[in-house]
């Protein structure tokens, strides 16, 4: 007895066990586990946010089994990874739409059906909370919204199998569904003093068209400025601009993620953006950019962008596992809730899939989970507006959704025969190739041409300069 109790208290651990090599040791082995929990899912069709979820429930047990209860510092990491996370999700996404004129119809049905779902899954699910929960209309609203986005994050990487214009459409519509759902959930917010609805649509039209000004003289100065920087630490800078201007815009109660939608969009689509006016080569203010420059400029972008979103759904799916209870799987009235709202999400999209004509039906009708953004939009409610928060209602609510629709899009998926397969843009080797910088010392016009690869068995021509008129002979 007096061993075993002398090995139990040499067990107990507190807040100030906790020291840099431990976070770092903890940190490393939290991502090198969820590379293995994204091969897991390519092999067994098993999606990964469910083994991250999984694996942040075996941490907390551990943690409880050596006395630690509490983590320490959770509201300011949430906080802050909360804010980070929402920037790279939507430049991310941003990055991947492609603004071009045989794209119009798709742009256009994917982003109606997007919003038209945000609307009508919110009101189904607040009237839901309020009549089952009392939650006032206003709370019922906050916390439907979460609820109703579609999570890119798992989306995107899921449906390779699909036919190709399905595929695309998914990518859109949960691209759409996403910065939707962050704007619609941040402006909501930022009118709950309204003592009228026309207080409201004059507030929120006065903020849409302020932050769009702003935003849009901000990414024209970020695109022209960044193709011009030659150092190599470019990239971090543009990011602290972008998290500088984020907070300022913030303190005065703006809608910062339309400057970094707009920002990425143009990184996408620059010769939309900077055009040859009148169709005049090397017309302004298309002469502003170097095509080769800003190729590589999206390029890195898009690697950026992409290794830091794995960073941060790593995190935050395994500190939404820590913060889950294990009794919500024995507590039928949550499974209940959860699966009321569930179907209140599938039976919108079915509604609006028949109405819209969209085909196939299946298994569109079944690829609808939801995940980080509602996870995260979740944590930035009950760190910045406690006031809001309702303790009658129980997280794991939030489990059994993304349980439920992860498990729904994949039996649909297997059922269709495609599986779970990778989506060719998350391939780093299919990106652009970012073109190779030159000596800049030799003041030469051919630093901007790509140099071949003397071990290639093709030795590609060098591509003229698009902003410069080739000269004859």
């Amino acid at each position: 007895m007096i061993l075993t109790s002398t090995f139990a208290s040499g067990l107990e651990l507190s807040a100030q066990d906790i020291n840099a090599y431990g976070l770092v040791i903890g940190g490393s082995a939290v991502i090198i586990l969820s590379y293995f929990a994204n091969l897991l899912a390519r092999r067994t069709n098993i999606p990964s946010v469910l083994v991250l979820i999984a694996m942040g429930i075996a941490i907390r047990q551990g943690f409880q089994a050596v006395g630690l209860n509490a983590i320490p510092f959770e509201g300011l990491v949430l906080e802050l990874l909360g804010t980070v996370g929402l920037i790279f999700i939507v430049l991310e996404a941003a990055l991947e739409l492609e603004l071009r004129r045989d794209k119009l119809t798709l742009i256009l049905r994917s982003a109606t059906l997007a919003l038209v779902a945000l609307v009508m899954s919110t009101g189904a699910i607040a009237a839901f909370l309020h009549f089952t929960m009392a939650m006032p209309w206003f709370n019922a609203l906050v916390y439907g919204i979460p609820l109703s986005i579609m999570s890119s994050a798992i989306i995107i990487p899921s449906v390779g199998g699909l036919s190709p214009a399905s595929r695309e459409f998914m990518v859109y519509e949960s691209t759409f569904s996403d910065i939707f759902g962050i704007m619609a959930f941040y402006l909501l917010l930022g009118n709950q003093d309204a003592v009228s609805g026309a207080e409201v649509a004059k507030s929120v039209v006065g903020n849409l068209l302020g932050t769009l000004l702003i935003s849009v003289v901000v990414a024209y100065l970020m695109v022209y400025v960044l193709q011009k920087i030659e150092s190599g630490v470019r990239l971090f800078l543009s990011i602290a601009v972008l998290l500088l201007i984020y907070a300022i815009q913030k303190l005065f109660h703006l809608s910062p993620l339309i400057l970094i939608l707009i920002f990425g969009l143009m990184l996408n689509n620059h010769k939309l953006f900077f055009p040859d006016w009148l169709g005049i080569t090397n017309g302004w203010p298309g002469k502003l950019l170097k095509d080769d420059r800003m190729k590589a400029l999206h390029h890195d972008f898009h690697v950026l962008t992409l290794e830091s979103a794995f960073v941060i759904r790593t995190f935050f799916f395994v500190l939404f596992g820590m913060t889950v209870s294990l009794s919500v799987f024995l507590n039928l009235e949550v499974l209940l809730q959860g699966l009321i709202i569930s179907v209140l999400l599938y039976v919108v999209r079915l509604l609006l899939l028949w109405f819209m004509k969209q085909e196939p039906l299946s298994p569109l009708l079944y690829i609808a989970p939801r995940g980080l953004i509602t996870v995260l939009l979740f944590f930035a409610l009950e760190s910045q507006y406690s006031n809001l928060v309702q303790t009658g209602f129980d997280q794991g609510i939030l489990l059994v959704v993304i349980l439920t629709t992860s498990l729904v899009m994949t039996a649909a998926l297997i059922s269709k025969g495609s599986g779970l397969q990778p989506v060719p843009e998350h391939d780093l080797e299919s990106l652009p190739e970012a073109p190779r910088a030159t000596n800049m010392a030799l003041g030469t016009r051919k630093e901007s041409a790509p140099i071949p690869d003397i071990n290639s068995e093709e030795m590609p021509a060098p591509e003229a300069d698009e902003s410069t008129p080739t000269s004859p002979g």
